[in-house]
């Protein structure tokens, strides 16, 4: 007998699973259920990093951005991670909090990117589009 997500009661699913199943009802848009996917995948620290930048994610595009921001910092600060991987949660928790007008932290974020890879994505373009309206805002005061 199983579930919707395909637990049987005499089978344990490695978070391998768990990660591959959460992936799977995320692109179905099933967000809350890939969630939970993902918050058992976490629980294997190999698969720490990708599990809560996948959280975030579907946080992000059910339109929770308040609830994918601490999901990407938990992501950056679970070990190991390669940089590259470090830079690519960076820019979505950038974009993140970009959309929740944080101009501060996200410019924290990008110029930690520039630092890392100054010719990621539109960085460049975005610190200084961001640091102008941050100046626009402080003389308007």
């Amino acid at each position: 007998m199983s579930d919707p997500v395909g637990r049987t009661s005499t089978h344990t699913i490695s978070p391998a699973e768990r990660y591959e199943r959460g992936i799977a009802l995320k692109k179905a848009g099933l967000y809350k259920a890939a969630i939970e996917q993902f918050e058992q995948a976490a629980q294997d620290r190999a698969l720490t990093v990708k599990a809560y930048a996948q959280i975030g994610l579907c946080y992000k595009l059910s339109g929770r951005y308040e609830d994918a921001v601490p999901a990407f910092q938990h992501a950056l600060k679970a070990l190991p991670t390669s940089s590259k991987e470090t830079v690519q949660i960076l820019y979505v928790l950038g974009r993140t909090l970009e959309s929740l007008g944080r101009i501060a932290e996200t410019l924290e974020a990008y110029r930690w990117i520039r630092r890392e890879d100054p010719a990621y994505r539109d960085v460049g373009e975005r610190i200084e589009r961001l640091s102008m309206r941050r100046q626009g805002s402080s003389k308007e005061r």
